[in-house]
């Protein structure tokens, strides 16, 4: 890491008044005639080559350059819950073997638990090279210190390049943890990955509110590594098994945790948005929560599941888990239809990869426009009478033939 040194021998008050007027982020402090740099440093190196000779030094330290050749393969960390995979972990497959066509690395699937083994074979099926399991009576339940001490163990042994994790509560409070004890990079929630043909993982997120997209890199940190949401890409299709399972040993993983589990309690069980095929998206358009009673004759048509924006949970009109975008759940549906959503960045980034978008709006310059393969132009209170009467006319004619 670069920085400004400070050789105090060459230092008195004059030559502490001039650097401070030098300065333009008075970033120097004379206290006790010891001149010291605050945290307003921009390394601009002004007092280096305006100031008075040799009392300020660049000094640029060189870091070592990792081998790259060293770290190959693109591993994939498979959630369990209940003895079952979450459809993330092979969501996450599906991009890992988009990735190694760039590199033509191996796709790996690692699988932590006790008497899983149905999981490996499963993750066969979906294309993986190898699958690397821990199967212990010590893995049964989560625990995040003990399967972190499992993640290190397999990255020391195998040096692996990339590894993936589903951005879902589990995966957001494990793979953190991972990332500290590897010294490593984390990019949280990502909408898109890409990777160089060396093997540089290209790791794509909103930031700053949602107003650009952020393009991050790890160029000197191996694992690197990346959480993503559920429904950001696409389960490969399963096919015969061609890879290899290994059976990993687990008696030399330390296994002394802090943590003990007293109970589990489930919540209580809602149709999972992210799972809907058809979707009504609500936003701030409509008025009064009474007004949403507009919709009802459409959601019973075309049997959906009713979605909305953050000002609407806000409002306290629908459950959080009903939200999509970034900060909610993340769909697709064969049918979105969007009434009255203002378009921000992480509602589309959301929703964005569905089958059929249909958007409601007033008006014209909509993002949500750009995106939609039907746009309607309107007032949601002059249309959705419409497009009420228009859906039975379109049932009568199916139903009449």
């Amino acid at each position: 890491m670069s920085y400004i040194k400070v050789n105090q021998d060459k230092v008195n008050d004059k030559i502490a008044k001039e650097l401070i007027d030098i300065c333009p982020f008075n970033a120097f402090e004379y206290t006790d005639a010891y001149l010291s740099i605050n945290a307003s440093c921009k390394i601009c190196k002004l007092c280096v080559k305006k100031g008075p000779d040799g009392v300020c030094e660049f000094i640029e330290s060189k870091k070592e350059l990792i081998d790259k050749s060293r770290y190959k393969g693109i591993a994939v960390f498979v959630e369990i819950h209940n003895q079952h995979a979450h459809p993330v972990s092979w969501e996450l497959i599906g991009k890992a073997k988009e990735l190694k066509a760039k590199t033509n690395e191996k796709v790996f699937a690692i699988v932590i638990g006790d008497q899983v083994n149905h999981i490996a074979e499963e993750a066969l099926t979906y294309g993986v090279d190898e699958v690397f399991l821990y199967d212990d009576p010590m893995f049964k339940d989560f625990n995040v210190e003990i399967y972190t001490n499992v993640i290190e163990t397999f990255y020391k042994a195998y040096q692996n390049n990339v590894i993936l994790y589903g951005s879902t509560p589990l995966g957001r409070s494990f793979a953190p943890r991972i990332a500290a004890r590897l010294k490593t990079g984390l990019t949280a929630d990502c909408t898109m990955l890409d990777i160089t043909h060396d093997g540089e993982l290209l790791q794509i997120r909103p930031a700053f509110g949602g107003n650009i997209m952020a393009k991050i890199n790890t160029p000197n940190h191996r694992p690197q590594m990346a959480t993503i949401r559920y429904k950001m890409f696409n389960a490969p299709k399963i096919g015969n098994p061609f890879g290899k399972i290994n059976y990993e040993k687990t008696d030399g993983i330390i296994n002394k945790t802090g943590i003990k589990l007293l109970e589990t309690l489930h919540k209580p069980v809602i149709s999972d948005l992210s799972d809907a095929e058809i979707i009504i998206a609500v936003g701030r358009a409509f008025k009064k929560q009474k007004d949403l009673e507009l919709i009802e004759p459409l959601r019973k048509r075309l049997n959906a599941e009713i979605g909305c924006t953050r000002p609407l949970i806000e409002n306290g009109w629908f459950d959080p888990r009903k939200q999509i975008g970034l900060s909610g759940r993340t769909v697709k549906p064969k049918l979105i239809i969007n009434l009255g959503i203002s378009g921000a960045v992480q509602f589309i980034e959301g929703m964005k990869e569905s089958d059929l978008i249909i958007t409601v709006n007033s008006d014209i310059h909509n993002k949500l426009f750009d995106i939609s393969h039907y746009s309607i132009v309107g007032d949601i209170y002059e249309v959705l009478p419409e497009l009420n009467i228009l859906i039975d006319q379109i049932l009568e004619e199916n139903y009449e033939l």
